[in-house]
């Protein structure tokens, strides 16, 4: 079993950053590559970003050269980066790991 506890969500006005953190515990072998999904209302989940045990990085088109993960292997750790946020980013973003999801976190990007 893994546990995932995010933090860091809030409210931001467009152009905002805001930082989310997701610390896993529990079993190691759960622990593999991680990232984060985002769900608004009506909408499907989308991955957004993840990141493998040896730094790989991959993003969703619509947040390249915005957002920036990143990871602490020693802490079990995963940080985004959230920079220049823009009113469609509003959702309740997810760390994963494998198969295993945190319970959310909301960021709410407004004028």
């Amino acid at each position: 079993q893994v546990q995932l506890v995010e933090s860091g969500g809030g409210f931001v006005q467009p152009g905002g950053s805001l930082r989310l953190s997701c610390e896993a515990s529990g079993s190691a072998y759960g622990i593999g590559t991680m990232g984060w999904y985002r769900q608004s209302p009506g909408k499907q989940r989308e991955l957004v970003a993840s990141i493998g045990l040896g730094g790989s990085e991959r993003y969703v088109d619509s947040v390249k050269g915005r957002f920036l993960i990143s990871r602490i292997n020693s802490k079990r750790t995963i940080y985004l980066q959230m920079n220049n946020l823009k009113t469609e980013d509003t959702a309740v973003y997810y760390c994963f790991s494998a198969s295993y999801l945190g319970q959310g976190t909301q960021v709410t990007v407004s004028s």
